[in-house]
């Protein structure tokens, strides 16, 4: 078991590494305002899943793995980068749809939503930074005497997604509401739709040109 002082003191960086407003903020807000508030919900959903499969993965080595190799941590990150820009191209071609969003009726909406937790969890596990984070991070809140060193770092880093429920879901209700604004006019919602597929392409272009030191 991991000792209170471990979980108490991993839980207050976590909570620092959550409250302030990263890639996934910005996309949860850029999805509430372009496709609405369920979408935004469903996207912190999918996240907070994205953001615990690189738990996992850490746990079972795959965190040191790209912490060591550039050839894995570039191949990750430019498959993440690759598909923001992907979501944000799709998202200016398809600006004009936003207005008829709001009085079509939605037959397609099972494979909506299993289209919008795939967005989310994609974008939450395609950061690499955050596995190297964890992958630093996680391992000095184990208790070696404790062992069950896996199931000690797969408690630990629930606290992550769990965080980011909380707060995720207050940027995505606060977005959902600022769309009721923007549906008063076909032309602000084109304008909505171009802005925020430029801001997934900028999100993706900006992973892409990150780097790091080794």
């Amino acid at each position: 078991m991991v000792s209170t002082d471990h979980l108490l003191g991993f839980a207050g960086l976590a909570f620092l590494l959550v409250v302030v407003p990263g890639p996934s903020v910005l996309f949860t807000i850029t999805r509430a305002i372009t496709l609405g508030r369920r979408e935004a919900l469903l996207t912190v959903a999918g996240n907070a899943v994205g953001v615990y499969s690189q738990v996992v993965a850490v746990a079972v080595g795959l965190g040191a793995l790209v912490a060591t190799s550039s050839t894995v941590f570039t191949t990750v990150k430019l498959l993440g980068a690759g598909y923001l820009v992907y979501l944000g191209v799709q998202a200016i071609r398809h600006r004009g749809d936003l207005a008829e969003s709001f009085s079509a009726a939605a037959p397609d909406m099972p494979y909506r939503t299993g289209r919008v937790l795939r967005d989310g969890l994609v974008v939450g596990f395609a950061n690499p930074k955050s596995i190297v984070f964890l992958a630093a991070l996680l391992p000095q809140f184990v208790t070696l005497d404790h062992g069950w060193i896996p199931g000690q770092m797969l408690l630990l880093g629930a606290i992550i997604p769990a965080f980011g429920l909380v707060l995720d879901t207050g940027w995505a209700l606060a977005a959902g509401a600022a769309r009721t604004w923007f549906a008063r006019s076909p032309r602000r919602l084109a304008a909505v739709g171009g802005t925020g597929g430029l801001v997934m392409i900028g999100l993706g272009t900006s992973l892409a040109l990150s780097g790091r030191k080794d």
